[in-house]
């Protein structure tokens, strides 16, 4: 085994909950709550020194998603508007995300989600963040 391997071979019985795949909804919400957390510290800054374990950690939500959750198709706005049908909710059944006004505008298309926003709605469906993005 070369020495990159014997390094990591340390490492991996701590960080392979983090860096595998998930294969139930335990492993999956444990990797969602993290995508919250990290996009709550990177945000929209493409420098962040954690920017690419984001995008990793986005990538192995996705892959358990698209092979155990129905997927939403669209843009953000048609996901949240599937959601409020499939749970038969209205506008004005999401005060956290603002006023009706705000809710509006939203689903028009004339303002987009914030990271605050997008977080709330992922916790409230129990989906990932990424749909909201």
């Amino acid at each position: 085994m070369n020495i990159q391997l014997k390094e990591i071979a340390k490492v991996w019985p701590n960080i392979q909950p983090i860096f595998s795949v998930p294969h139930n909804k335990k492993n999956y919400n444990n990797l969602v709550n993290l995508l919250d957390n990290l996009i709550d510290e990177v945000g929209n800054n493409e420098n962040h020194p954690l920017t690419s374990l984001m995008e990793t950690i986005g990538t192995l939500v996705e892959t358990y998603e698209s092979q155990y959750i129905n997927e939403i198709e669209g843009t953000p706005i048609d996901a949240l508007n599937a959601l409020l049908t499939e749970h038969g909710l209205k506008q004005s059944d999401l005060p956290e995300i603002g006023t009706q006004g705000v809710v509006s505008e939203i689903l028009s298309g004339r303002r987009q989600l914030n990271v605050r926003q997008i977080k709330i709605l992922s916790k409230r469906f129990k989906v990932s963040p990424a749909v909201f993005i």
